[in-house]
C-alpha cells in the first residue's frame, strides 16, 4: 500500500527519530511511503484556542496538500494531530464543497498504530527489546479516536519485551497543549501522579504515541534523575535490540 506521511510539527521540529523510525516499520510492514514536503500544521493549535479563521485557513492548505499526495492512506505518528484532520469538517458548517473534501481526507487519514492493526492487520513488525514496558494511553487517541487495544497488541508481539499497564494508563499526562502553559501548577500536579505510577511499575520504558505527551512525561522523568525512558510506539517497533 502507498502510504502518504502526515509528520506533524514537533516530530519534525523536536523529535526526528520519531519520523525515521515511523518510516522504517512502514517499509517493513510492505508499504511505500512518501511524503511531501510541502505539509504544514495542521492547524490544532489554532483551533483549540479558539482561533477559527486561522485553523480554517491551514485546513485547506492541509486538504490541498495530502489530496495531492498520491497515497492511499494518510498516516501519522500522533493521535492529536490525526484527531484534528477527523474534526476538519467542522470548520466549514456552511461549505458543503469544504466539509466533503474533509471528510474524504479524513476518512483515510490513520495514527500509526491504529493503521497497523485495523487497516494491514499486522500486529508483529519483528521488534525487539529488552526489559519491562508500560502505555500511557494519550487523550486524543483514546477518547477521539477509540484506540485503545490496539498499541497493546502491538507491544505484546516486541520480543523480549514485557508488558505491564499502568493503572492509571488512561488518565492525562497533565500537557493539553496551551494547557500547561496557562496553568502550570495543575499540569505538574496532573503529570506528577502518572509519574508517580510509572515509576513504581519498574519499567525500562514508558510509551505512547503523541510527543506532546511523551515530552511532557519525559521531561519531568529526567527532572527527576529517573532511569525510566519516555519512548514513541514508533521508536519501540522499530527497535532491533538483540
Amino acid at each position: 500500500m502507498k502510504v502518504s506521511l502526515f509528520i506533524t510539527c514537533l516530530v519534525d521540529q523536536l523529535w526526528p527519530e520519531i519520523g525515521v523510525s515511523t518510516v522504517e516499520v512502514l517499509r517493513r510492514a510492505g508499504c511505500e511511503v512518501v511524503f511531501d514536503e510541502r505539509q504544514t500544521c495542521c492547524g490544532q493549535p489554532a483551533f483549540n484556542t479558539g482561533y477559527r479563521t486561522d485553523a480554517r485557513k491551514l485546513a485547506r492548505r492541509f486538504i490541498e496538500i495530502f489530496e495531492g499526495a498520491g497515497g492511499e492512506a494518510v498516516v501519522s505518528p500522533s493521535g492529536s494531530c490525526t484527531a484534528m484532520v477527523h474534526h476538519f469538517h467542522e470548520l466549514f458548517p456552511d461549505d458543503d464543497g469544504w466539509r466533503k473534501r474533509a471528510e474524504t481526507l479524513a476518512e483515510k487519514t490513520y495514527e500509526f498504530g491504529s493503521f497497523l492493526v485495523n487497516v494491514l492487520s499486522v500486529e508483529d513488525v519483528g521488534a525487539s527489546f529488552r526489559g519491562r514496558v508500560t502505555w500511557h494511553d494519550a487523550c486524543h487517541g483514546l477518547r477521539d479516536l477509540n484506540i485503545y487495544s490496539e498499541p497493546r497488541h502491538l507491544i505484546r508481539n516486541v520480543r523480549g519485551a514485557e508488558f505491564v499497564e499502568l493503572p492509571n494508563a488512561d488518565t492525562c499526562c497533565g500537557f493539553g497543549g496551551t494547557f500547561s502553559v496557562k496553568y502550570p501548577e495543575i499540569s505538574v500536579a496532573i503529570l506528577d501522579n502518572k509519574i508517580d505510577a510509572i515509576e513504581k511499575a519498574d519499567v525500562r520504558a514508558v510509551v505512547s504515541a503523541d510527543a506532546s505527551c511523551l515530552m511532557q512525561i519525559g521531561g519531568r522523568l529526567t527532572r527527576k534523575n529517573s532511569k525510566v525512558r519516555a519512548m514513541h510506539l514508533a521508536e519501540l517497533l522499530a527497535s532491533q535490540e538483540s
